[in-house]
């Protein structure tokens, strides 16, 4: 009997963040922070709407591109948030999450050999998606001295005569590192004049703290040249929605619309309701999580520094970054024993990439009362770490 499997995929590695969550949900009294998921739940007024949209009976496929009342607000959004403007039936595609939006804008951008410049530590799709379109994934090591940014030295080392796109992953996940405009605008520069395109995954662009998010594509020559990624999965407590959206130049969103016709047909309509209200009326909603995110962040830094665990700062996502090279074992190990001894759920930073060993990721979607406890039991453990010492 023939192999019924592709060897690209059976050559792809699975989520180490699942992998390690799955041993973790099956213990009990477990403090887990490895999710990266908000602890809020959706807004009353967002779920409001899509349960009227059951009841008016609006159950019904959408166009292939989605509801043009969610394009214009999508547009209007971005207009007043990153000061970039599109057009809602040219260069706006609603995806099922931003994940979708990741996938087929790789494939409908990146032919067989062409290179993919991946930033790591960075999200876990990123690679297998530009392996499942047969492009080579160049990774370029982001590095804890620079807080994790990409900068413009490690871009040019890492761009040859194949290089077609590069991955733009912040505000990031899993460091919360962001990218300031004069950095940007060095990207840019580089971009333009390398004749590369640019993917810029924003989809947490609404959590930063004390910075101001800045888009690529706000930036002059850029916005021809970039896929805008985002959804409303981490900014509107909406990850069991499944919506996202991709906006970008006409001829690129047409080969993805193309992708997603064949493979989706429509994202969910009911979560497309529920998406109009949340452009039109959720600014408050995400101004009140944004600062509870900050709260438990600062927390988090204060514990750290009380442990005398190295972390920089982060700015944006819901995550922070220590680092614990101290202790001479892998993030792998160190996330496992910290398991065992302390109940406490945490992900290894090598699940992102390389870069991510020596670091591990906790998330602070979680309510300060659960971090004070996980804190106590980090301190506990690290504490009898260096007594062993």
């Amino acid at each position: 009997m023939r192999n019924p499997l592709s060897d690209t995929v059976v050559n792809i590695k699975p989520s180490g963040i699942r992998k390690f969550f799955d041993i973790a949900s099956e213990r009990k009294d477990v403090i887990s922070l490895g999710v990266g998921e908000p602890d809020f739940d959706t807004p009353w007024h967002i779920r409001d709407e899509g349960i009227w949209s059951l009841e008016k009976g609006r159950t019904f496929y959408t166009s292939n591109s989605g509801l043009m009342e969610l394009r214009t607000e999508i547009c209007n959004y971005l207009r007043r948030r990153v000061n970039v403007s599109y057009e809602p039936d040219k260069e706006v595609l609603i995806t099922v999450g931003g994940s979708e939006a990741i996938d087929i804008g790789l494939r409908a951008m990146i032919n067989p050999g062409e290179e993919v410049l991946i930033p790591q530590p960075s999200y876990v799709s990123y690679e297998p998606c530009a392996v499942l379109c047969g492009a080579k994934p160049v990774i370029i090591e982001l590095k804890n001295e620079n807080e994790f940014r990409l900068t413009k030295e490690e871009l040019l080392s890492a761009i040859t005569d194949k290089t077609k796109l590069l991955i733009l992953p912040f505000p990031n996940n899993p460091t919360g590192a962001i990218m300031e405009r004069h950095e940007l605008e060095e990207i840019a520069k580089i971009c333009i004049e390398k004749d590369i395109f640019v993917m810029s995954d924003e989809i947490y662009s609404e959590l930063t703290y004390g910075r101001e998010h800045v888009s690529i594509a706000s930036i002059e020559g850029m916005k021809e040249r970039t896929i805008l990624i985002n959804g409303f999965s981490k900014a509107y407590a909406m990850t069991g929605w499944r919506l996202g959206y991709a906006a970008g130049p006409e001829k690129i969103i047409d080969q993805m619309r193309k992708i997603h016709q064949f493979a989706i047909m429509c994202a969910p309509t009911t979560s497309q309701y529920a998406a109009v209200e949340a452009l039109r009326n959720g600014d408050n909603d995400v101004a009140q999580m944004r600062e509870s995110y900050d709260q438990r962040r600062r927390f988090l830094m204060n514990a750290f520094k009380e442990m005398n665990l190295p972390c920089f700062e982060p700015y944006g996502a819901f995550y922070v970054f220590p680092c614990i090279k101290e202790f001479n074992m892998s993030s792998e190990d160190f996330a496992f024993s910290l398991l065992d001894a302390e109940n406490l759920a945490v992900v290894p930073g090598s699940a992102f990439g390389d870069s991510g060993e020596g670091f591990i990721r906790i998330s602070y979607a979680y309510s300060l009362d659960k971090l004070k406890i996980a804190m106590e039991r980090l301190s506990e453990y690290v504490n009898k770490l260096r007594k062993k010492a």
